[in-house]
């Protein structure tokens, strides 16, 4: 079996080790996902029925399809999936999230293939999927090229690669760190670090570099008065969400 380097840094794994158990939690520390994980549905539902021209007013519109949720937590992107049809697996390098996904899953009475493990050791194994969610990881890993072609590797020909994450300028410090962090407190105190947020250009040339043709990239944006979250095709300059194909 080939072994595979992984891309984890133990020092980002331990902090969301330490939040695991909050993960259903509509107001602990993993709030602005709930918040955000509308929008982020909505992107991701059309990104996939648009690619696979799925109906998706239909029962089970992703029936069929073998879905890869990396980084998967608590399972907030992974049990919609699962409603949808599809036959997910949910991956996390830390370990303490994995039974949290799973008692919930089983509350929830679905069935989700969940393991802590890494991108790069599935792709070791040869594991294969037609969709690969990737959302709001790749700013915690300690390589995202090495990182992103285990995506790459993971994905069948023809298949749709989905990747969320932050841009880095003065905004999105503000934003996201002493925003979020310091100011509203959803997070804590270095749950971010600026340095390792990835800029759309930069996040897209790393797409193209691990075999992956970029295709779409869209802002997700905050509204303050509303206090919801939108999708905006000019506004990528804090939350952003980028869409790529491996070539058939």
């Amino acid at each position: 079996m080939q072994t595979a380097q992984s891309t984890v840094d133990a020092g980002e794994i331990a902090k969301f080790e330490a939040m695991a158990a909050e993960w259903w939690d509509l107001n602990g520390k993993f709030k602005p996902l709930h918040m955000l994980n509308p929008c982020r549905l909505d992107y991701i539902t059309s990104q996939i029925a648009g690619e696979f021209d799925r109906d998706l007013t239909s029962e089970s519109p992703f029936d069929g399809l073998r879905i890869l949720d990396i980084g998967c937590g608590g399972g907030l992107l992974s049990e919609p999936m699962a409603r949808l049809g599809a036959e997910v697996v949910g991956a996390d390098a830390a370990a303490g999230n994995i039974p949290v996904a799973r008692v919930h899953a089983a509350q929830s009475g679905l069935e989700i293939d969940y393991r802590h493990t890494t991108a790069e050791a599935m792709a070791a194994d040869g594991e294969k999927f037609d969709v690969v969610l990737n959302m709001e990881v790749v700013e915690h890993v300690a390589s995202p090229a090495d990182y992103l072609r285990a995506c790459h590797d993971l994905l069948k020909p023809g298949g749709l690669h989905i990747c969320s994450t932050i841009n880095r300028n003065p905004k999105s410090f503000m934003m996201a760190i002493v925003g979020a962090e310091h100011i509203m407190r959803w997070l804590p105190k270095g749950t971010h670090e600026w340095s390792k947020f990835i800029t759309p250009d930069e996040l897209f040339d790393l797409i193209g570099n691990a075999g992956l043709e970029p295709v779409d990239r869209k802002g997700f944006v905050f509204n303050p008065i509303a206090w919801s979250w939108s999708l905006s095709d000019r506004d990528l300059s804090v939350n952003y969400v980028t869409a790529s194909l491996k070539p058939a």
